[in-house]
């Protein structure tokens, strides 16, 4: 056999012996997964790492939650607090951390590497996080006390195009370092906010499409990455087109201005789309309007009636008015509740933007009233958490300036211009 037959009749035997591939479908085949590769085949170490910890996260825990992080810094101190994964939304992306340096809605208005570039930068701050702490470390193995690399799972929206553009942002995800990445069905030109209106769903087909293309995408790169469908048909009332079949009982027979088809929505169209992405995904995403466990018991077990062991992801929005909607006790069991139903992947995609505001308007409000007392309360509990882990207090430490202190040493061990010894730091603050 040449070495194209050789290579693809190896990807067949992988994909057939491996539990990791037992329910997934594939369109295409080995031999057009390995002529895509052409003769170099570049190490994706950060994305399969990470691809590789969070299924087995999946697996072993009863849930793996997540907050959206919107910075580097954001990133480590979930993981310094005990998170086992990183959200990164694009929504978040698209409000203040978007390479147009622009304040954008969540409407795919922002350039489509913006996503990626936030995944390398959150990637790089737990790199550094690690290497600051393994570093300071003794002879100790500090991995096994802390695992600095969450997997990341992060937001391509619709897609920012066709099935070509998918693939090739599924590729700049990986290269970034994602673990998974899900993808809405949407049309990427009219793309919303799940908690929009206006929202304009592809046909069923055309999103397999999507997945398919980032699923090929991941086999190419050659890491075993997540795709993760979601659909907003839930709130969604417009289709372009009523071409699939599968689509046609929930197209009303109007259409807007604009050509577009009225569809009914709610829970059975989901459903319906929910069972044709199955296979094809590593985990199902409903997008819904509030925060209700008997909504998403429905769904949980009509997709697993048919794929026992899909797994479910749910998003606990902060789009959400939770207390206007729930008591005390429903909120205090909603996450458990929900993974007892398969919901294995729990996100609040917001939570960095609210936490970053309002932690500033307070600040701000406070120092504008009061001046200095107003921060001295901020630090002081800043020292207070350092019992709990948290070293933020000592911010020269935190960002590496031990770290490169280090390095220099490293170069001329007699150097009299390292930076921390004789900082104010060192001089005022505490190991934590």
């Amino acid at each position: 056999m040449n070495s194209i037959s050789r290579q693809a009749a190896q990807l067949r035997q992988e994909w057939e012996s491996n539990p990791r591939w037992q329910d997934t479908k594939r369109t295409y085949s080995a031999e057009d997964v390995i002529r895509l590769r052409g003769t170099v085949q570049e190490e994706y170490t950060l994305a399969r790492l990470g691809a590789e910890r969070l299924r087995k996260l999946l697996a072993e825990e009863d849930a793996v939650t997540a907050l959206g992080a919107l910075t580097g810094n954001q990133a480590v101190q979930q993981v310094k607090a005990g998170l086992k994964a990183i959200y990164l939304s694009g929504w978040q992306v698209a409000a203040d951390a978007n390479l147009a340096g622009q304040t954008y809605p969540d409407q795919s208005l922002y350039p489509v590497n913006s996503v990626p570039q936030v995944v390398r930068r959150i990637n790089n701050a737990l790199l550094r996080a690690d290497q600051i702490t393994w570093s300071e470390s003794g002879d100790g193995d500090v991995q096994e006390a802390l695992y600095w690399m969450a997997p990341v799972v992060a937001d391509a929206e619709a897609g920012f195009g066709g099935v070509l553009n998918a693939y090739e942002l599924m590729k700049s995800m990986i290269a970034a370092g994602a673990a998974g990445v899900h993808w809405e069905d949407q049309l990427a030109s009219e793309k919303k906010c799940g908690h929009l209106g206006g929202k304009v769903l592809i046909p069923t087909a055309q999103h397999i499409k999507t997945l398919t293309a980032a699923r090929l995408a991941a086999d190419v790169c050659g890491v075993p990455s997540l795709v993760i469908a979601r659909t907003d048909a839930h709130a969604a009332t417009l289709l372009t087109t009523d071409v699939d079949e599968r689509d046609q009982p929930f197209v009303t027979g109007d259409r807007t201005a604009e050509g577009f088809y009225r569809v009914r929505n709610g829970m059975d169209p989901c459903i319906a789309r929910g069972l044709a992405y199955a296979p094809y995904s590593d985990l199902l995403w409903m997008e819904t309007s509030t925060p209700d466990l008997d909504v998403a018991r429905e769904f949980a077990e009509a997709i697993k009636r048919e794929f026992p062991e899909q797994l479910l992801a749910y998003n606990c929005s902060p789009s959400f008015n939770w207390r206007a909607h729930l008591d005390e006790a429903t909120i205090a069991k909603f996450s458990k509740e929900l993974a007892a139903m398969g919901y294995r992947f729990q996100f609040i995609t917001l939570a960095g933007f609210h936490a970053l505001n309002y932690s500033m308007f307070e600040l701000a409000g406070g120092f504008a009233a009061e001046g200095m007392p107003a921060y001295v309360r901020l630090q002081e509990k800043e020292f207070a958490a350092e019992k709990s882990g948290y070293t933020a207090t000592r911010h020269q430490r935190e960002v590496g300036t031990g770290y490169f202190d280090r390095v220099t040493q490293a170069v001329s061990p007699s150097a009299e211009t390292i930076a921390l010894a004789g900082s104010t730091e060192t001089a005022q603050f505490h190991a934590a």
